[in-house]
């Protein structure tokens, strides 16, 4: 399956051990690119740089197989430079973002610029997994083999190009795997305020989860010693409110447009 090409980006870096892992697994069944940020980006969601240039180092030695590359700029700058720039003519046959450390479990997805890479991938039409593992316990080394096998699994099967999915490896004794959908959680205290030694405040942006008991959910598979595969999607459109929307037009806004 050598002919196969994989293009590996993350959030934390081109230093991170879960990337570089990975990239070595997946070496052995196929072509390995890897665009990354070259430094720390977690939080960047999909978030793109507009309004200054960014800037393309090949990474030679790399610190393992493949064509390493390290960008200035955020996950989807890295896809996109990827996709647009290094191969145009040859599109990967699967973009990979992570192994991340530590979880992205229910809404956090949507501010997770792990997540959000793979999403910036399947936006272009390419299929897109995103890795993630819980801190503590489970060795990355672990990860990076589990979750080789499950992609060299999928890219078998025949990969569907709308294929979009969030991977959560727990730290503990994997149990099995499970399909699940995204949970939800909510934060309490998310803006903890401090002062600084010459007495100007500052705001750290944080707080303490609370998540909803909800069977079947990514959070709960996790919890439970389970790997959790969230299939993903990035249409917007409240489908469903469409009619009432539609109802509440002809009511009342339609007046205001004559």
């Amino acid at each position: 399956m050598t002919s196969l090409r994989v293009l590996l980006t993350n959030d934390d870096g081109y230093l991170a051990d879960g990337l570089r892992l990975l990239a070595t697994e997946i070496a052995e069944w196929a072509e390995v690119w890897v665009v990354t940020p070259d430094r720390e980006r977690s939080g960047s969601g999909r978030s793109i740089t507009l309004y200054q240039p960014l800037r393309l180092t090949r990474l030679d030695p790399s610190p393992a197989p493949g064509h390493w590359h390290l960008a200035n700029g955020t996950p989807a700058d890295c896809v996109n430079l990827a996709l647009h720039y290094l191969l145009p003519e040859q599109p990967p046959d699967l973009v990979v973002s992570g192994i991340n450390h530590g979880l992205n479990l229910g809404d956090d997805v949507n501010y997770s610029g792990t997540v959000q890479a793979a999403c910036e991938a399947h936006h272009f039409a390419v299929p897109a997994v995103a890795l993630s593992q819980e801190l503590g316990g489970r060795s990355m080394a672990e990860s990076a083999q589990l979750c080789s096998k499950l992609l060299r699994a999928v890219m078998e099967r025949g990969c569907p190009r709308r294929l979009l999915l969030s991977v959560n490896v727990p730290a503990g004794p994997l149990l099995g795997i499970r399909l699940t959908r995204l949970g939800r959680r909510v934060y309490r205290d998310v803006v903890v305020a401090k002062t600084d030694p010459r007495g100007v405040a500052y705001y750290w942006l944080g707080g303490k989860p609370q998540w909803e008991d909800d069977p079947g959910t990514d959070q709960e598979a996790v919890l439970s010693g389970y790997a959790s595969v969230t299939p993903l999607r990035t249409a917007s459109t409240d489908v469903e409110s469409l009619p009432e929307l539609e109802a509440m037009v002809a009511d009342a806004w339609s007046p205001l447009l004559r």
